[in-house]
């Protein structure tokens, strides 16, 4: 694209209005953007991403959209939380306007929406509509894959698709896990519902509503990124608490496993084995989140027989982390006891 940005943002935003798609960084991960109102093109999302279509999207919307465009209900909770995180990573879940078509919501009479306050995601959101659009935007890569934090990971998804009509650049996404997706919708009843951690954790949004989020329940909407297995590279992912990374390295060597290893905690020289690659991410969980996605695809380009990821702290900050890891791992659950085994 050309090298005028604004130029860029504009073509995009042309784009989107006539029903194409378009992959735009945010400060969380990069999105696979196309106009929430225009059903035809919400479809082209799930099927570049084979995506199931029950499957909700999120809507973003400009710093200073009218929200009860969108929501038929906004309840004072949502409104001190917009006030204290938006523009930023976090996303409420809403009643939907009765004009919004059904399928940017999976179907659902409720909604998903999010102010993004990546400087290119903003400048897009402006220019689409008059400011006054939303564009559905989950992240740009198939389903179930790691998600992107750079313009590059999503050539790597998508190749030359024709379906996908251009990328805009926007650097290394800063937050780098989505956004932590709050239910609003049944605040009456069920009250407040964390249905997936992120860099905003619960501390943090009782802190403005003055109480703790609930844990989801079954009656809980369908939300972006919560199903069992996400987040995944192709190589196997297995979580290895810190006590026994050691002996678990020495017992794949002797069976000639390869292994790629992402670790938390400095390893010491008598406890290095021969790796196929490793990775250190010695840090907070803010750093460690901006990393992980990258980190993680670099370790699976390596195609060892497994990517072991030593466990993070169990600590509310590191949940959003946590969350993504065990999403990632679920795959590969059963596959250490296989090879360990006498």
């Amino acid at each position: 694209m050309a090298n005028d940005v604004s130029d860029d943002v504009r073509a995009a935003a042309r784009m989107l209005e006539s029903g194409q798609l378009v992959a735009f960084p945010t400060e969380t991960v990069y999105g696979l953007g196309a106009d929430a109102e225009n059903a035809v093109a919400t479809a082209a999302i799930f099927a570049l991403k084979n995506r199931p279509a029950n499957h909700p999207l999120i809507v973003h919307v400009a710093p200073d959209a009218d929200i009860g465009y969108w929501s038929s209900y906004i309840p004072d909770e949502a409104k001190k939380l917009i006030d204290a995180f938006w523009p930023g990573p976090l996303t409420l879940i809403l009643k939907k306007a009765a004009h919004i078509p059904a399928a940017v919501a999976g179907g659902q009479d409720s909604i998903g929406l999010r102010c993004p306050s990546h400087p290119v995601a903003q400048a897009l959101l402006r220019a689409f509509k008059g400011g006054k659009g939303g564009i559905a935007g989950p992240s740009a890569n198939r389903f179930g894959h790691v998600s992107p934090t750079r313009a590059e990971h999503v050539r790597e998804e998508f190749g030359d698709d024709p379906r996908l009509a251009a990328i805009l650049e926007g650097g290394q996404s800063e937050v780098g896990i989505e956004s932590t997706i709050l239910d609003l919708s049944r605040i009456e009843t069920a009250g407040p519902v964390l249905l997936r951690p992120g860099k905003i954790h619960s501390l943090q949004i009782a802190e403005v509503i003055g109480r703790m989020p609930e844990m989801p329940d079954a009656a809980a909407p369908r939300a972006s990124g919560t199903l069992a297995s996400h987040y995944a590279p192709l190589t196997p992912v297995v979580i290895v608490p810190e006590k026994d990374l050691t002996s678990v390295l020495k017992q794949l060597e002797k069976k000639n496993i390869r292994v790629a290893l992402l670790h938390y905690s400095s390893l010491s020289s008598d406890r290095k084995q021969p790796l196929v690659k490793q990775t250190g991410l010695f840090c907070s969980p803010d750093v460690y989140s901006h990393q992980l996605y990258a980190s993680l695809r670099e370790l699976d380009r390596h195609r060892a027989d497994v990517i072991l990821v030593e466990a993070t702290p169990d600590t509310e900050a590191w949940k959003g982390v946590n969350d993504r890891l065990r999403r990632a791992a679920y795959n590969g659950q059963g596959i250490l006891e296989k090879w360990l085994l006498p």
